[in-house]
């Protein structure tokens, strides 16, 4: 367990991109604002910080970014303390992360993620293994889900399917990171944080891997969507 002191009170979030692969439902609305089980994207994500016991939220914004702010508010109905970030579009993931930190974080040890995550890993978890490892940035990685069905052949004949396995053997990244605030000395003006600081993180052994088995999915096609509000149907949630 960590030590209260060391508890992570404060997350930032990136809910600035144009959901270009969601289009034409993201012509006059951010992809945070779309519908999924009955729920705004960014509900789902600012309930689960709330149960996570966040604090502090930043979210940085860029595309329809007036839509999310008039929604959101100063995220009383969240029961946390909601501040925006202003980036551009054009800044990437890094631009979004850099300015959102350097503007708004306060401490030297704090949760970040995409906006486009619906996840059960549990922040504190996450956290802890964080500190324990000394890391700059850990990111929390899970087996790669196939988008396809996958055949079992025993010699030429077709033995049986296994439809969309997990892949133990192969890790993607979560889009769930915790930081440590040193991470602005790898974050540029412009890119993204995956093509620029995560390589030179890793070349320097200062970016850890938290391997996490639960649930998560990432909202970023039409089919993605679909999905999400068939496992939340099925889910009972």
């Amino acid at each position: 367990m960590l030590d209260l002191e060391l508890n992570v009170k404060t997350a930032v979030v990136l809910m600035g991109g144009e959901g270009l692969r969601l289009r034409p439902l993201t012509n006059d609305r951010p992809k945070a604002m779309l519908e999924v089980g009955g729920r705004r994207l960014v509900d789902w994500v600012l309930h689960w910080l709330a149960k996570n016991s966040m604090e502090k939220v930043v979210i940085g914004v860029a595309y329809r970014k007036e839509k999310i702010i008039d929604y959101v508010g100063a995220g009383e109905k969240y029961g946390i303390r909601i501040q925006y970030s202003h980036h551009t579009v054009e800044g990437g993931t890094a631009q979004g992360f850099r300015w959102a930190i350097g503007r708004y974080v306060d401490d030297d040890t704090f949760l970040a993620m995409n906006g486009d995550e619906l996840t059960n890993v549990s922040v504190q978890d996450l956290a802890a293994y964080h500190i324990a490892k000394g890391a700059t940035a850990t990111i929390a990685v899970s087996p790669l889900r196939s988008p396809f069905g996958v055949v079992r052949i025993q010699d030429d004949d077709i033995v049986g399917f296994h439809e969309k396995p997990l892949v133990d053997s192969l890790l993607v990244s979560v889009g769930v990171y915790v930081f440590q605030k040193e991470i602005l000395n790898y974050l540029p003006e412009f890119g993204d944080i995956e093509k620029t600081a995560f390589p030179r993180l890793a070349a320097e052994r200062k970016l850890k891997a938290y391997r996490y088995n639960g649930f998560w999915m990432t909202v970023n096609t039409v089919k993605d969507l679909h999905e999400v509000n068939q496992w939340i149907r099925v889910m009972g949630i």
